[in-house]
């Protein structure tokens, strides 16, 4: 037997956390479960263990709106971001709606039932549920995989290969030689908390990435949480970090010469005038092409003016016996090789899609107001910011989803289905030129380029037409509930 709710959530991470309060809060009658693959909700927070795990956006933007963060630090580790989600699923009663161990195996829709049936491994049981909406919080990346490229001579290495995404606790690096493949945020995390204990660290890149430096607590949150109400500091300094990241997006985008030499003057005036800066650390792209990575405290500067690490840049010629040998002839010993090459980017999970009877080919969709898919009813995807802080559009996305649903409850209505009333110009899901981002894209949906088809990438913009935009715009309302029968 089937069993059945108004709305079910896949993802129990930050998104599927979020849109459980939501529907809450603003959908009380509606029924909704979580189902979530692992043992333990968290998402991202939970599966990462790697030394020195880290948020790369600000907690007060990061954070949930409802949840106010009140920890001093507001570049926040791992275990306390793991622990603020625990709280918030508990505090809320959201950890009862829960069922792990629940992996999705895949999701049919029937328009003559108006119903979603989703199939699920559950403790090793096939169980079947259904709903009236599918909301998919799967994150963007495979859990399963990371992104780790074929290295010639892996095989000839004599000491441990490991991606940051499988860390255990049995790995050892104190007093060794670690090299850290990448310079992505993964990688400027690791080098300074593996050169604690290692005898030297090497962070060894093919080419630059943006490195920028902020106080890992906010003096000004800090103030406010002394003069104000939790939950009112907390929104002051939300939206003061939220418009700054937007100011300086934009400016970015606008004048990339002048801040690109502007952030590489930081990192020389942090490392000295003897570092070698143009090769390490001044990239060929422009600002926000790529993400740029944030360390706190300039810790990965201080480590590298201290000598426990070093950068070089240059490519692979092949792994030896004691290490990586580069294409320039030069040897790097190692007795660990860290792997921090990315991800492997997917969208809502890989999970097979079917809508009556026809199955969804993501490629051929696109994207509507970053949620929702052409031609596919009753089903939106939480997707974050790539400038900004993920939560900031996983909130308005599931504000949104309970907008639809009391629009579609009012009108009597059971399906609601983006239409593209003309056709429109396609355009790349995701404008980066990341190599995790540039291999996925062939399987992603689209975007179009014009509103309501288009991502906004601007948290203003979205609050305006997400809380308050028209809910109709290109969207189709349809197969109306069906009445009661008349009682005997």
């Amino acid at each position: 037997m089937a069993e059945h709710f108004d709305v079910v959530v896949v993802g129990a991470g930050l998104s599927g956390i979020g849109a459980g309060y939501h529907l809450q809060a603003n959908c009380p009658g509606r029924s909704y479960v979580i189902l979530e693959g692992r043992d333990r909700l968290g998402g991202t927070w939970d599966l990462f263990r790697y030394p020195g795990i880290r948020s790369d956006s600000d907690m007060y933007t990061l954070g949930f709106s409802f949840k106010p963060w009140t920890n001093a630090k507001a570049i926040a580790d791992g275990p306390s971001i793991l622990s603020y989600l625990e709280e918030t699923a508990a505090e809320h009663g959201i950890d009862r709606h829960i069922r792990y161990r629940s992996q999705v195996m895949g999701a049919s829709w029937s328009s003559e039932d108006a119903l979603w049936r989703v199939t699920a491994v559950q403790d090793g049981e096939e169980r079947e549920f259904t709903c009236g909406f599918l909301f998919m919080c799967t994150g963007y990346y495979n859990y399963g995989r990371g992104f780790a490229p074929e290295f010639e001579g892996a095989g000839d290495f004599a000491g441990r290969i490991v991606h940051p995404q499988f860390w255990s606790d049995d790995i050892d690096y104190a007093d060794k030689r670690v090299v850290v493949i990448g310079s992505g945020a993964t990688a400027v995390t690791l080098v300074p908390e593996l050169a604690k204990q290692a005898s030297h660290v090497t962070m060894l890149q093919r080419s630059p990435t943006y490195v920028v430096s902020r106080p890992s607590e906010d003096s000004v949150a800090n103030g406010l949480r002394r003069l104000l109400p939790a939950k009112a500091a907390y929104g002051v300094t939300r939206w003061k970090n939220v418009l700054l990241q937007q100011f300086f997006y934009r400016l970015a985008r606008k004048r990339p010469a002048k801040v690109k030499a502007h952030m590489v003057q930081m990192v020389r005036d942090a490392l000295g005038p003897d570092y070698d800066v143009e090769t390490h650390f001044t990239p060929s792209y422009n600002p926000w092409d790529q993400r740029v990575c944030l360390v706190p405290d300039a810790d990965l500067f201080a480590t590298l003016r201290s000598g426990r690490a070093e950068v070089v840049t240059g490519h692979i010629r092949r792994f030896v016996k004691d290490g990586i040998e580069l294409e320039n002839g030069q040897l790097l010993p190692a007795d660990l090789i860290v792997t921090a090459t990315g991800l492997e980017l997917q969208l809502v999970g890989d999970i097979p899609l079917i809508v009556d009877g026809e199955t969804v080919d993501l490629s051929t969709h696109t994207t509507y107001k970053g949620m929702m898919l052409s031609d596919v009813p009753n089903l939106a995807l939480s997707f974050g910011y790539t400038n900004a802080s993920w939560t900031l559009k996983a909130d308005l996305t599931s504000e949104y989803v309970c907008r639809l649903l009391k629009a579609m409850k009012n009108r009597g209505m059971r399906q609601a289905t983006p239409r593209l009333a003309t056709p429109v110009e396609a355009a790349p899901f995701l404008d980066f030129t990341s190599g995790y981002v540039q291999r996925a894209m062939a399987k992603f949906p689209r975007q179009g380029t014009r509103k309501p088809w288009r991502l906004n990438q601007n948290y203003s913009r979205d609050l305006m037409a997400l809380r308050y935009g028209s809910i109709d715009a290109e969207m189709e309302f349809s197969n109306p509930a069906p009445r009661p029968s008349a009682a005997a």
